[in-house]
């Protein structure tokens, strides 16, 4: 039995439209606090004392740092003359950022975040190359932040210009043709960062040379606290694009002003939120988009701005569409096909339509560029196909290999399967099931089951070397694509929303029983885990069912889903969750808050929360009364404990380092906990 570090609790009743509910750690809200602070290092001291007495875990971080020590490569994109590129050498803490005048010349480097900082956690947050590849705009994060201090850097001379844009939040960089200058999005200074409500963002432009006071005010919604706005340049250089969002929902509208013309307006061509507007590109007057406007699979369509008229290109089909661009004067389409791409590319009219000939059954990214582009780059990966940069021809529709990592691990070892299987109300739900081939189904097989579903997001084929780590000690890993995703469209992703939440909680918990009905796995030896909105799933499901689980790793979760909303840009999931604040949304929330649903007395799946000091995303308070609440609960001898990292946020730019010791407490954790021997 571990001697948990005692957390006070507080006389703390709120009154949710006449149910009175308890919340006795909200003084763990408080995150710069003294008391907070004391909890914080009494539970890293417990819980990093556990960790690094483990057996197995030495061993795990020497084969996991041998094997991630391979080079990692993005694909190239030209701006100008230039190429530019992300290669990370191994095991730097960061990716670093390159440039070429032609693809078999020497590299430069342009940018190396590794200089900036001793420990890695000063991160590039977006990065924007004007269009003639003279400048480099670059936002940088401190620990993890979602918060970005933008720069400009002159590439030829690699030293950077005066230029200093502050607070800017979920937004990149979009230059004017000309190159003097760029819009981009920003927040005002916060009195907390890590925790005030994110409101009322604006759109500013900068031009180069000149002090961030100066910069000009394009667009506000001084009626309307909770919209943003995303710009954009057309190709052309004629159109700033701006798409308003005002939550996480697929819905926008779309303005745009003529920059051509000093005296022009905005114009606000999609004036309500009915559909998702997604910008491709255009000839002249002619707008393209991708929409889900009466198609929750999408379809691509053409709006002349000048007439008003629409017509329709690229018809909806039973495949959602992930992602359209334009290059060699034709539509490049990548589709989902149970939760696995496929490309097709069409004529700017819709027709002749053909199909990509790709390595093999994966997950692609890439085909992008202009429509003047006679070539592309493009990504492809598997669960066991490691991350590989292919050259397309236009013209001939043939892939070449540009660059291929060399991995010290025999990934022909592993097979990766689709398995269907059905839900509590008799949905099919499809899962990837990876393993090694030699693994007899017989019950014994620890397996790490890992989901999200949520805010359309789809879990497609990946390679993962720590995943791969998992499966070499004889590991299973299930990944199953839950409703709330974007596997199947938009109707896939209302099926899992707001009251209809615990469907994706009855998929995941399906998913359990499957695995252990077919012999992969038993209760001892199943683990379950997810981030963000997949901690969320893991915490309502290890509370749900804590007989069917023998280990659970909620990370960065949403875990209190009475006061989500009350954090920073946490408002914005109300279009997925529902809100607390409406007496019709409360009940649901109330019923599978993790946090809240925390019974006395029982014996919970051994748990290691994870969650880092400086998330500004998910604040780490979720985890905190979490794991206050769920310490106090249990009553079984399976250790509960949280896992605070320092100098990190929700994930985005985390140093190589911080990766490494992270995945290895998480294997060694589970390895212990469901009593597994590690591999010789």
């Amino acid at each position: 039995m571990l001697n948990y570090p005692p957390s006070q609790t507080v006389d703390c009743i709120e009154n949710y439209h006449g149910t009175e509910i308890a919340d006795p750690y909200r003084w763990l809200e408080e995150g710069d606090s003294p008391e907070t602070a004391a909890w914080i290092a009494a539970q890293n001291t417990l819980t990093f004392g556990y960790l690094a007495q483990l057996p197995d875990r030495d061993r795990l971080k020497a084969r996991l740092t041998e094997i991630w020590n391979y080079e990692k490569y993005s694909a190239p994109y030209k701006r100008g003359d230039r190429y530019f590129f992300y290669k990370n050498d191994g095991l730097q803490n960061q990716s670093v950022l390159y440039w070429l005048d032609r693809l078999d010349g020497e590299a430069q480097i342009l940018l190396d975040p590794n200089a900036l900082s001793e420990d890695g956690t000063v991160a590039l947050g977006g990065t924007a190359i004007d269009p003639q590849g003279r400048y480099l705009a670059y936002g940088l994060s401190q620990g993890g932040s979602d918060w970005t201090t933008w720069h400009v850097r002159d590439i030829a001379t690699g030293e950077d210009l005066g230029d200093v844009i502050e607070w800017v939040k979920f937004s990149g960089a979009a230059w004017t043709h000309d190159g003097a200058g760029f819009f981009y999005s920003r927040y005002d200074a916060p009195t907390s960062e890590l925790q005030d409500v994110n409101e009322f963002q604006k759109l500013y432009y900068h031009r180069l040379g000149t002090s961030q006071t100066e910069d000009e005010l394009v667009l506000e919604f001084p009626d309307e606290p909770k919209w943003g706005s995303s710009a954009s340049v057309t190709d052309d250089g004629r159109y700033l694009v701006v798409s308003v969002w005002r939550d996480t929902t697929r819905t926008n509208r779309f303005y745009y002003k003529d920059l051509s013309d000093p005296k022009a307006v905005i114009v606000e061509l999609i004036d309500n939120f009915d559909a998702a507007y997604d910008f491709i590109d255009n000839d002249g007057t002619r707008f393209w988009f991708e929409t889900n406007q009466d198609a929750p699979k999408s379809k691509v369509i053409e709006i002349d701005i000048a007439t008003g008229d629409r017509r329709e290109l690229i018809p909806e089909t039973e495949n959602p569409i992930e992602s359209v661009s334009t290059l060699n004067d034709r539509f490049y389409v990548t589709y989902l096909q149970d939760a696995k791409n496929q490309v097709e590319h069409f004529a700017l009219d819709g027709s002749d339509r053909q199909i990509v000939e790709l390595p093999g059954i994966g997950s692609i990214g890439g085909f992008s560029g202009k429509r003047s582009d006679r070539d592309t780059f493009y990504v492809f990966t598997s669960f066991t196909t490691p991350t590989t940069i292919y050259r397309y021809d236009c013209a001939t529709g043939t892939s070449t290999i540009f660059r291929q990592p060399e991995v010290n691990i025999d990934c022909d070892r592993f097979i990766t399967e689709q398995v269907f299987y059905t839900s509590k109300d008799g949905t099919r739900i499809p899962m990837f099931v990876t393993h090694l081939k030699t693994i007899t189904r017989d019950g014994s097989n620890p397996t790490y089951l890992y989901g999200y579903g949520g805010f359309n997001v789809s879990l497609t084929p990946n390679f993962s070397v720590s995943q791969l780590l998992w499966m070499e000690q004889g590991g299973i890993l299930a990944i199953p694509n839950l409703r709330g995703g974007g596997e199947y469209g938009e109707a896939w992703h209302e099926a899992g929303m707001k009251d209809r939440k615990q469907n994706v909680f009855d998929d995941f918990i399906a998913a359990g029983e499957w695995l252990i009905a077919e012999g992969y796995t038993s209760k001892e030896k199943l683990a379950i885990g997810g981030g963000s909105n997949g901690g969320l799933l893991v915490g309502a499901c290890m509370v749900q069912r804590p007989d069917l689980f023998a280990a659970a790793l909620p990370a960065v979760g949403v875990l209190d889903m009475l006061r989500f909303h009350k954090f920073t840009i946490g408002w914005a999931w109300c279009s997925e969750y529902g809100t607390p604040n409406d007496p019709a949304d409360f009940p649901a929330l109330f019923a599978y808050s993790p946090l809240h649903n925390l019974k006395p007395d029982t014996d919970y799946p051994a748990t290691l929360i994870i969650t880092a000091d400086r998330d500004d995303r998910v604040v780490p308070a979720h985890s905190f009364k979490f794991a206050a609440a769920l310490q106090a609960a249990n009553t079984g001898d399976r250790p509960q404990l949280i896992r605070i990292e320092t100098q990190a946020g929700h994930g985005a730019g985390k140093p190589t380092s911080k990766q490494i010791e992270e995945v290895v407490d998480k294997w060694a954790f589970l390895l212990k906990v469901m009593n597994c021997s590690i591999a010789a």
